[in-house]
């Protein structure tokens, strides 16, 4: 075979790849697509409060798409997935501004980066559950420092009025919070994962099937999980 001629047959094969891995990213900035609109209609739809102290503190629960969406496709994506439905929340819903916008995205970042970094690291369920245990932990101790520094800044109150705040009041909303992503994220993850992979926007599984049986295991972890977190938010907003 002559040097032209192995010229012309790579060059389709080339061109092969990068027509295939256009597609992927066609379908991969599709799925992300989808994931920031679901998590921004579940911020506009679901504020709730979760400390009787201070009703003003909300969830929601965005951040549970974009923790499955760096599940999917890494943290880098769930960073910038959080930073797109942030900005989409602060122009639309949001009544705390920029410093608002500030606030919001290091809680996403703190939850669902450190996540998705250990879940692509091992990709099991406990890999999950360790990530996840992992950006509670993270989240519910960095949100103590930006509350300390930034809620000053947009909220009418001191540094000192924060400060007494900081053990009764956020350190419960945000332990609360993360724990109610950590639950939701182990009982969605796998139906949204399916709804992708039907829809065409994941690659199908190794023997041809686009959906992946759900583990019983992991749905009762994550439902005993969601009943204790519910159980904790009725006695801090004082209905028990």
């Amino acid at each position: 075979m002559t040097t032209k001629t192995m010229h012309q047959e790579t060059a389709p094969r080339r061109g092969s790849r990068l027509a295939a891995a256009g597609r992927v990213d066609t379908k991969k900035l599709a799925a992300m697509a989808m994931l920031v609109a679901l998590a921004y209609v579940v911020t506009a739809m679901t504020r709730l409060p979760l400390v009787g102290a201070a009703p003003y503190l909300k969830y929601d629960p965005k951040d549970v798409v974009l923790v499955i969406g760096g599940f999917l496709y890494g943290p880098m994506a769930a960073a910038g997935m959080s930073i797109v439905t942030c900005l989409i929340e602060m122009f639309t819903v949001s009544e705390s501004g920029f410093i608002g916008f500030v606030m919001n995205v290091l809680a996403s970042w703190a939850f669902v980066c450190p996540a998705a970094f250990l879940y692509q690291k091992r990709r099991t369920i406990r890999g999950a559950v360790a990530g996840l245990t992992c950006g509670v932990v993270l989240m519910t101790a960095t949100m103590l420092l930006w509350n300390f520094l930034i809620t000053p800044l947009y909220q009418d109150l001191t540094r000192e009025a924060v400060t007494e705040m900081l053990i009764p009041i956020f350190l419960p909303f945000n332990a609360l919070k993360a724990g109610l992503n950590m639950a939701l994220a182990i009982l969605l993850y796998q139906p949204i994962n399916n709804a992708l992979r039907r829809a065409h926007l994941l690659p199908a599984l190794p023997d041809g099937q686009t959906r992946r049986k759900i583990n019983l295991g992991n749905l009762l972890f994550g439902a005993v999980l969601l009943g204790v977190c519910i159980l904790l938010v009725e006695v801090a907003l004082g209905n028990l």
